[in-house]
């Protein structure tokens, strides 16, 4: 099997992490845990995570004149993202939250073609349009389909996550085609860390730890492990072997893999509007994935 194939089956299992993290996340919080203070438990625990695998990583030296562009991949990739994120996704549905995300690839196709001249495809543009085209269905009828009067807050605070998310893809680049993942990594969620700790404190120092099921403890432990050590470690490594533009499509794969983890447990509902934005999104996604077999 050729390290593309397992870059894309890499990237295809981080997307089913993340579709299934829209709706254990919202198990989650805001009734146990609040967003900020989720996600300073997110950081300390892959922070930790990280460094252990400093034992398995090669004796690497980073260049001081990188350190500005982990600091931005912290800030991009771990603090600002994750914040706006799991702030929008207390207020909107998992179905909801995940769609939206699909905005990222048309996000990501502008940015690499102003910052890394990467070629524009056309069937690649209009694939990108067509989805985007079923998330801004989807977030203007964010009302009728979130599940409280701040829906359409929380659709915009996971479409701005969405935005930061493509600016880290593109930063992260540069580094991994330089630095083994392991060497890296660490820093950027230490920064990471250091960025999220004024927003995530006082949060997490309400959390109430006696009065948490136990349930609820393995689903934080689902979210600080697989949701964010493994998830973005996969996606280091992916992305040696693939360009961000194409590494971002497989975000179109987590409205699939949410609503059907949401729908199986009952924690959320199709509609009209999901199955048209749905529908509107693989279409995309199709045309998206034609190029793979000749293109990164």
């Amino acid at each position: 099997m050729s390290k593309r194939t397992l870059a894309i089956i890499g990237a295809t299992f981080v997307a089913m992490i993340y579709g299934s993290t829209f709706t254990i996340a919202k198990d989650v919080m805001p009734t146990y845990v609040q967003p900020f203070g989720f996600i300073l438990i997110r950081s300390i625990g892959a922070t930790i995570l990280f460094w252990l695998l400093t034992f398995f990583a090669p004796k690497e030296k980073i260049d001081k004149k990188d350190f500005p562009r982990i600091m931005a991949a912290a800030f991009f990739g771990v603090a600002f993202n994750q914040l706006t994120f799991f702030k929008g996704l207390s207020y909107t549905s998992p179905i909801s939250a995940s769609v939206i995300m699909v905005t990222a690839p048309i996000i990501v196709l502008i940015l690499s073609a102003i910052l890394i001249k990467e070629r524009i495809e056309i069937k690649k543009v209009i694939g990108i349009i067509i989805g985007l085209t079923g998330t801004s269905i989807l977030i203007l009828y964010g009302k009728s389909i979130g599940n409280s009067s701040n829906a359409n807050w929380g659709n915009f605070l996971v479409f701005t996550n969405a935005f930061s998310y493509a600016i880290y893809l593109i930063i992260v680049k540069k580094l991994i085609s330089k630095y083994h993942a392991f060497t890296f990594i660490k820093w950027i969620y230490s920064f990471g860390l250091l960025f999220v700790i004024p927003f995530g404190y006082s949060e997490f120092n309400a959390i109430e730890w006696q009065s948490i099921p136990i349930d609820i403890y393995y689903k934080i432990g689902f979210v600080v492990f697989f949701t964010t050590f493994l998830a973005y470690l996969i996606n280091l490594m992916a992305m040696k072997q693939l360009k961000p533009t194409t590494l971002s499509v497989f975000i179109y794969l987590q409205p699939l893999f949410a609503a059907s983890f949401a729908i199986s447990l009952g924690k959320d509902e199709l509609n009209l509007i999901k199955i048209t934005s749905a529908v509107l999104i693989f279409i995309g996604v199709y045309l998206v994935t034609q190029k793979k077999a000749t293109s990164n």
